[in-house]
């Protein structure tokens, strides 16, 4: 049998466990009050921490940053948004950046705790900075944050904007240095091969009036010297690389044999700085092809190493009768135009390296017919207008089409050529241009891919 205990007994140890019990819950009680102002003052610092922060949203389109420029020393959050139908994404230069994003998404970009100055936004997608896709963040103290879209001003803001427009138009045509496109007359050797030379160097172009930039060019000159050949010529190029890396040449639209496509190294050696490279082949049919590099070809083509090349004569539709328009049996071109566009690197938005108003007039007369090669070795398409003048497309990437058309307006991909021909009718100053129109015109007045023609009677 258990013997039974006298409850008497455990008194003393239960007292004892009581008063811990208590003193547990004090403590219990004690820590939660702690909990709970520290939450509350935790929160306070949150908020007060949240009304200093600037947040705003800023939009990104075609090609184009809107929103809000102006704020006050401090943390700066902005939600960033894709409105376009492109690819975009907002780099802070020399700071953060947002994903690329596709059209319709969104990120937030945190830009840091900022202090009184300027800080450079810009989309980062090769080309898009160049295109107009570039801003201003002004810090100052007192600044409000509220949006601020492009163009609110006031009447004299405006008028500022008329001002800048009308000038830069009326400054129009204004001398630089250097002509890019000037043709490349070759040694004839004793065989009959034509052998020309092409030295790839880093030298100074001017793109626009008083615009230097370090171009990556063949024998100083952007667009390269044009090569112009016949079908059946024996042809030796001689590459000198005088750059600060190695590089090739793509022969782009031209048949060579795979050992001369220029595509280090799978079909031949990088051609070190400092060192040499023979191209040869034998030309096989007509072409309206480009020459160009291809080793970081995203970085040295655009900033200039790109060129034209000729191959016989792409035939013209004599004789033909187009959407009621006949073309003359005994038609004589009275120019032939090679126009290179690109929108990006050193070089940016240009037509043959040179940004408007440095852009090259082009002059004729009622009656000329002219015929003129659109060459892209840009990033992005770009629609080629011309104001009067509808433009005869005959032959894409220099082969002839079948069935000709006529077109105000000639979208041209990157690598692509189009042949067109055309009739000067009308005396006046006609616009020929980019129909992006962030490509020709900015804030600062008209730029970039825009020329003219001077039809004289």
């Amino acid at each position: 049998m258990t013997p039974r205990r006298n409850e008497g007994d455990n008194a003393p140890v239960t007292a004892i466990w009581d008063r811990l019990l208590i003193l547990v819950a004090l403590m219990g009680a004690a820590l939660a009050i702690l909990a709970a102002v520290v939450a509350i003052q935790g929160g306070r610092a949150a908020a007060a921490v949240q009304s200093n922060e600037q947040t705003g949203q800023l939009t990104l389109s075609e090609f184009a940053i809107e929103g809000a420029f102006d704020f006050a020393p401090g943390p700066v959050t902005r939600d960033v948004a894709n409105d376009g139908s492109q690819m975009h994404n907002l780099t802070v230069e020399g700071g953060p950046a947002t994903p690329d994003l596709s059209g319709g998404e969104s990120a937030s970009l945190d830009l840091g705790n900022l202090s009184e100055g300027t800080y450079v936004v810009f989309c980062s997608i090769p080309g898009h900075r160049e295109a107009g896709m570039e801003a201003i963040l002004v810090v100052t103290e007192g600044a409000t944050t509220g949006t601020t879209m492009a163009h609110e001003g006031t009447d004299e803001d405006w008028a500022e904007l008329d001002r800048l427009m009308t000038e830069s138009m009326l400054s129009f045509p204004a001398e630089t240095e250097g002509k890019g496109n000037q043709l490349l007359a070759p040694e004839i050797l004793a065989d009959g091969t034509k052998e020309f030379h092409l030295t790839a160097a880093i030298t100074e172009w001017e793109v626009a009036p008083g615009v230097l930039v370090d171009a990556w060019s063949y024998n100083g000159m952007v667009p390269a010297p044009m090569i112009r050949v016949e079908v059946g010529d024996q042809v030796r190029v001689v590459l000198d690389n005088q750059l600060p890396m190695g590089t090739d040449i793509h022969w782009h639209g031209v048949k060579v044999p795979n050992s001369m496509d220029g595509v280090a190294p799978l079909t031949q050696p990088l051609v070190e700085s400092g060192e040499t490279f023979v191209y040869e082949f034998t030309t096989r049919e007509p072409a309206i092809a480009m020459y160009h590099a291809h080793h970081h070809g995203q970085m040295q083509v655009p900033n200039g190493l790109f060129g034209t090349f000729i191959i016989g004569e792409t035939p013209l539709p004599r004789g033909q009768t187009i959407s009621g328009v006949e073309i003359p049996e005994d038609l004589e071109v009275a120019q032939e135009i090679p126009m290179v566009l690109n929108d990006a690197g050193v070089i940016g938005l240009s037509l043959n390296a040179k940004s408007f108003p440095a852009t090259e007039p082009y002059v004729g007369k009622v009656g000329d017919w002219v015929v003129a090669h659109y060459f892209n070795e840009g990033l992005q398409i770009h629609p080629m207008h011309q104001h009067q003048f509808p433009q005869l497309v005959f032959a894409k990437d220099g082969i002839p089409l079948d069935h000709p058309y006529w077109a105000d307006t000639i979208a041209v991909a990157p690598g692509e050529r189009y042949s067109v021909l055309f009739l000067l009718e009308d005396p006046g100053v006609w616009v020929w241009h980019c129909h992006i129109l962030n490509h020709v015109e900015s804030d600062t007045g008209m730029f970039g891919m825009v020329t003219a023609w001077i039809v004289e009677e």
